[in-house]
């Protein structure tokens, strides 16, 4: 029983420190992989749409070094020399989180609030949402940043031209993004 308590607990953390990480460079699982990673389709037989997604801790830049990484890789993999990027595109995905000190949990949001009477004033009311100076601090609003870039790359054999800027060399893509690329753990 201990065993599995253990294997369990190992799991978790494991699991944890997955999503506590930048997406490596892999293969997507499934388009609802959280992790992350790279995916390709063939258009026609020298036309590819590339992608790569990250994770909320996972930088554009990142991403979009990953997603010419992959096109250089699938370049060379189809037997071509160099690609044209005719088509590029990075978008954010994210979300807006807001943490609220008492929540929405089982009782909704209750929360400490107080009806009291000032002479002056008359019956007042008094909650931590209502911008009170001790509390209004109490909401935390962040913004989770997840990128998406995508490509639509058309292989070529031989020589890159030097003077059109959408053109890569797949060889050069490879030696200059690839000491920067973070493979996934080996399992």
């Amino acid at each position: 029983m201990a065993k599995f308590h253990l294997a369990a607990t190992l799991l978790a953390a494991a699991t944890l420190a997955s999503c506590a990480t930048p997406t490596p460079y892999q293969p997507l699982r499934s388009a609802s992989d959280s992790q992350g990673g790279y995916a390709s389709t063939q258009i026609a037989t020298n036309r590819f749409r590339v992608g790569f997604t990250g994770n909320s801790m996972t930088s554009r830049d990142t991403v979009e070094t990953y997603l010419l990484y992959r096109a250089a890789e699938l370049t060379r993999e189809q037997g071509y020399d160099w690609f044209e990027a005719v088509y590029r595109d990075t978008e954010n995905r994210g979300r807006i989180v807001v943490d609220r000190p008492f929540g929405d949990g089982i009782y909704g949001w209750w929360g400490p609030s107080w009806s009291y009477y000032n002479p002056g004033f008359g019956w007042r009311y008094w909650s931590p949402w209502d911008g009170d100076l001790f509390f209004g601090d109490t909401v935390d609003v962040r913004q989770i940043d997840r990128y998406e870039a995508t490509a639509e790359i058309v292989m070529h054999r031989g020589h890159a031209p030097a003077d059109d800027p959408r053109a890569f060399s797949a060889d050069d893509v490879l030696s200059n993004l690839g000491p920067t690329v973070v493979r996934p753990p080996m399992s």
